[in-house]
């Protein structure tokens, strides 16, 4: 990034980033020198893979044996006599276990929990996250400590510091975000409690790509970093000023969408200008439905037995699906020898010929998804974009070019370039692929927004809330129409339950500095039951613009996670109340916190206490006035998050 300022700290500082996949992994990292340009490499050598001349991925691979023992990993995992050792004494391999971290409120009609290779009986997917990450610290330890003049002076210097960022696909919040730290826990990437979680910082795969694309594309000189775009692009149409930029991380497992709008002038900046989307369809899907359609044209085949197809499966996998271009070819698995023929099946010598169109209609499903989501996506950009070839308007209401970058593993098929740039909800749009390594977007990226921090606003993709009573409204007709349910609460008044309270709404754009707020309060016979308050945050994903009512919707209503507060010295200062009929009561005034323009939404509960806001954070062992919170602190008490 030609831009990109000297590092102003005081103090060397090591920043590692993990890109921790369904199929393949990698990392990256920086060591920041003050006064020096930061300069972002990966690990670009792993065990097993140093004869290949390097790479910056592994496979997202583990063995275990009947004691939970993590005996191999990543390359070191494929390599013939830990794959004869594993068989000799009954190690479990372990694969696409990233699958069982996903947010259940993603679409998934088409996974079923079977296509998912089952985890080892007592193993859950944290535990199993923690120890692959556990093995990606080993190997960044390792190369920074070979790859540097006096490494291990450097490593051991600076590894009680280091800052971590680790993404995540755009559709996992805040169950799944927890489950991520408390792993990088478990795997010794920091130490438990508030100082060591301080220095994890997790990022959606999105904005780590989008960081990717703008310090190695778009702000070099005249995008002469080589991409691949669409026939009709021409350089000179690029003009200065806003651009749209929209990025599509397809990976193994999942397809991110994220579209923000740049401003190049005076210098950088990004906003997020639609809700971040998330697709389950990434290159492992094709794979699930080649091994579909395998067993089912071989079924009365002589090579239609599970292990053959798994053999089968694993060919297409590697070679076919990577190299299929256009359906009117027909392509081949070879998997056997020249004595394997059933010519009835269109297998003749060991090789199994398949029709082009077969193909095809084992990648629609993906460029279906990812067409229609891409498409909802731009209706609902809070910014409007456009491509227009004149000059450009000084107002962020028009965007006048928008650059679509391709990216991820699942990236490198052309049949998947080629089907996106064709399909109509692409025409609008410049669609490239970055000519630099694309498997390595995520985890270069996810250093670069620790260093060079570029989107400031980004938009909520769902409504969040609380469940509230209010008061009841004899002029109301939905309120008429629930009079059977009111009751009467401790001051008197009739109130309806069942109501939502919304604090942040979908497609609300909001700075890292904004927050949002809901006005409540607790009534309770004695001052000892507003000693503690609890709030349930919801978020709402149905299609109304406002939701009133939550029991008319019960599951677009999905209970995110739920926060507790200890208010008891608040509690010992309030004041009797007395209702109209003379019963007596306490209240307490609260608010209800959302901070959204992080990468992670935080919830807080705050209240008056002599004048002066307080909050209570996790690094506090009491109460603290807000000027007294700092950014870290400013989370609440406890969250306990829900079970999907």
């Amino acid at each position: 990034m030609s831009s990109r300022q000297p590092y102003q700290g005081l103090s060397r500082k090591l920043v590692v980033a993990f890109d921790v996949g369904t199929t393949y992994s990698g990392a990256s990292y920086c060591i920041l020198d003050p006064g020096e340009v930061p300069k972002i490499l990966g690990v670009a050598r792993y065990p097993a893979q140093e004869h290949l001349g390097g790479d910056n991925k592994i496979p997202s691979i583990l063995y275990y044996d009947q004691e939970h023992v993590v005996r191999a990993a990543g390359a070191e995992a494929l390599q013939e006599h830990v794959i004869e050792q594993a068989e000799d004494e009954n190690w479990v391999k372990v694969e696409w276990w990233k699958l069982h971290l996903r947010a259940k409120n993603l679409p998934s009609s088409h996974i079923k929990d079977d296509d998912i290779p089952p985890l080892p009986e007592g193993l859950d997917a944290v535990r199993v996250l923690s120890d692959f990450m556990k093995y990606l610290l080993h190997c960044t330890r390792r190369y920074i400590m070979e790859s540097h003049a006096s490494g291990s002076e450097v490593w051991k210097s600076l590894e009680n510091r280091t800052e971590f960022v680790l993404t995540h696909p755009n559709g996992w919040e805040g169950r799944q975000q927890q489950q991520i730290r408390h792993a990088a826990e478990l795997a010794g990437l920091v130490p438990e409690g508030p100082d060591g979680q301080s220095r994890l910082h997790l990022l959606t795969e999105g904005e780590a790509s989008l960081h990717f694309c703008v310090t190695t594309v778009l702000t070099s000189d005249a995008l002469s970093t080589p991409i691949a775009c669409g026939d009709d692009y021409d350089e000179q149409d690029t003009a200065p000023g806003y651009k749209g930029v929209a990025i599509l991380d397809a990976g193994g497992g999942t397809v991110d969408m994220s579209v923000y709008s740049m401003n190049f002038s005076p210098s950088i900046s990004v906003e997020e200008i639609a809700p971040a989307e998330c697709r389950l369809q990434g290159s492992v899907f094709v794979t699930l439905r080649a091994q579909q359609f395998l067993k089912s044209k071989l079924a009365n085949s002589q090579f239609g037995s599970t292990e053959m197809i798994q053999q089968m499966t694993k060919i297409f996998d590697k070679t076919t699906k990577l190299g299929f271009r256009n359906a009117e070819d027909p392509q081949y698995i070879k998997f056997g020898t020249r004595r394997d023929n059933d010519p009835e099946f269109g297998i003749r010598s060991g090789q199994l010929k398949l029709a082009g169109e077969d193909i095809a209609k084992l990648f629609e499903p993906s460029i279906k998804t990812i067409a229609e989501a891409f498409k909802q996506q731009q209706q609902a950009s809070a910014v409007p974009i456009s491509v227009t070839r004149f000059l450009v308007p000084r107002s962020v209401t028009e965007i006048p070019d928008q650059h679509t970058f391709l990216v991820g593993g699942y990236a490198a098929s052309d049949f998947l370039f080629f089907s996106l740039q064709r399909d109509p909800a692409f025409s609008d749009t410049i669609l490239c692929r970055p000519g630099t390594q694309l498997n390595k977007a995520v985890s270069d990226g996810a250093v670069s927004f620790y260093i060079d921090h570029l989107v400031k606003t980004r938009v909520a993709k769902v409504t969040y809330g609380i469940p509230i009573a209010i008061r009841y409204d004899s002029s109301r007709l939905d309120h008429v129409a629930r009079k059977r349910t009111k009751v009467r609460n401790l001051s008197g008044h009739w109130m309806l339950p069942n109501a939502f309270g919304s604090i942040l709404t979908k497609g609300t754009r909001v700075s890292e500095e904004q927050e949002s707020r809901l006005q409540v309060c607790k009534l309770g016979a004695s001052a000892s039951d507003c000693s503690h308050i609890t709030s349930r945050i919801h978020a709402y994903i149905g299609n109304l613009s406002d939701a009133i009512w939550m029991d008319t919707e019960l599951d677009s209503f999905i209970n995110k996670c739920t926060v507790y507060a200890d208010t008891s010295k608040a509690a010992k200062n309030l004041s009797q109340q007395t209702n109209r009929s003379g019963d007596k009561f306490y209240r307490i005034d609260y608010e209800v916190v959302l901070l959204f323009g992080l990468t992670e939404l935080k919830a807080q509960i705050s209240w008056m206490e002599n004048g002066v806001e307080m909050r209570y954070g996790p690094n506090l062992s009491e109460c603290a006035k807000l000027s007294q919170v700092s950014e870290y602190d400013r989370t609440p008490a406890s969250i306990a998050y829900v079970e999907d």
